[in-house]
């Protein structure tokens, strides 16, 4: 017992030491010692080994104050990489990453097209991967493993797609057969959970105690960060905040249920809700409805204007059940921000309970197209970090 425990202390010390480096690099020794409160003897083993191991470097960029300059320590960011998969619903993306999230290799996307079997949709993903590993030049001996960023219903334990509904599928095996497939780990995380932890690593979200971030798209997904943990809930389904009712009679949505927020606010929803607005004939989609607003349509100005008022009801509700220090928007939606954006804003202002709460950040992601495979990348990097 008391070995296993000496063992974990290590390693628990080990993840404090490499995430140190991570997020305050280049820094020194004396400094990670003085920051983690760990002994410096106990700091230089655990440098030692961690450029025994490729993942830490060490440069001469110290400043001196009058002795030696102090060696600085750095992640040595390509000793190994990352491959990330943005899966579905629309398309598969996949890239391949150094460990500070730098794309290196980028396959060009996929198109899903229904009727889809597990084992076709497993068959691309594995077509996927193989085309990365061989533009990487094969160095297959790098590569610490494969995330996957998949729409729906994810038993994240067992790495089982329960339910991917925009393409009828049902508990798809991606982990088991993955691993199988390449003898490499593999992580499986719902699309917009997986996003939460990518804008929390890359996204300059990293201070924060708790980070919700929001993907508004083809659906309408959130994740929680807590201390730089992403919160499932019990049965794994935290986060489904475009199944939140918000119309108790409204428009029906995918799930079967009256007045989700999802009905109102996703690309498909907006597109919708526009026809049936202006009585058209045929529907416009929300890309056409934004470009009508930007140049000074006024209908459609004032439409967006109407689905930002939407989405900042849907907000304040998670401000007030959640009262995150941030929320992060993402997705297609999110594109439109000049017109949603102040008015997603202002709504929270008039209807959150506090001064604190009105005061909400709320900022549009920067990592753009690339945040959930960048969520698929990090889903790895917690497990090497933490």
């Amino acid at each position: 017992m008391e070995r296993g425990s000496f063992q974990l202390m290590k390693s628990v010390n080990k993840s404090i030491v490499l995430n140190k480096i991570r997020t305050a690099e280049p820094t020194s020794r004396a400094q990670i010692a003085k920051d983690t409160k760990l002994t410096p003897p106990t700091v230089s083993s655990i440098v030692r080994e961690l450029m025994k191991e490729g993942i830490v470097k060490e440069s001469d960029l110290g400043e001196s104050s009058g002795g030696r300059k102090p060696k600085m320590l750095q992640i040595n960011s390509n000793a190994f990489y990352v491959i990330g998969i943005d899966a579905g619903p629309g398309t598969v993306d996949c890239v391949l990453t150094d460990l500070t999230g730098k794309i290196l290799e980028r396959s060009s996307s996929y198109i899903l097209t229904k009727p889809l079997t597990n084992e076709e949709f497993l068959s691309i993903l594995i077509e996927k991967v193989d085309a990365i590993i061989h533009a990487a030049g094969g160095d297959h001996e790098k590569i610490i493993g494969i995330g996957i960023a998949m729409h729906g219903v994810v038993d994240v334990k067992k790495g089982v797609s329960l339910v991917a509904p925009n393409l009828d599928l049902r508990n798809i095996p991606i982990k088991a057969t993955l691993e199988e497939h390449f003898d490499l780990i593999v992580r499986v995380e719902n699309d917009a959970r997986a996003m939460a932890l990518g804008e929390s690593w890359f996204g300059g979200n990293g201070d924060v105690d708790s980070m919700v971030a929001v993907n508004i798209g083809s659906g309408v997904g959130a994740g929680l960060v807590i201390n730089g943990n992403l919160y499932h809930g019990a049965q794994d389904i935290a986060g489904e905040f475009g199944h939140m009712s918000i119309d108790l009679h409204g428009e029906l949505c995918e799930c079967g249920n009256p007045g989700c927020l999802q009905a109102y606010v996703s690309g498909q929803a907006i597109a919708e809700r526009y026809k049936k607005q202006l009585n058209l004939e045929q529907v416009l989609t929300g890309e056409e409805i934004y470009q009508l607003a930007k140049n000074g349509d006024e209908t459609a100005v004032q439409f967006l204007r109407e689905t930002g008022e939407i989405i900042g009801i849907g907000l304040t509700n998670l401000i007030h059940l959640v009262n995150p220090s941030r929320i992060v928007l993402g997705g297609g939606v999110m594109k439109s921000e000049e017109f949603t954006f102040p008015k997603i804003y202002q709504t929270i202002e008039q209807r959150a309970l506090t001064a604190e709460a009105k005061k909400t950040a709320v900022t549009v992601s920067r990592l753009g197209d690339d945040a959930t495979v960048l969520g698929a990348v990090s889903l790895l990097l917690v497990e090497l970090f933490q």
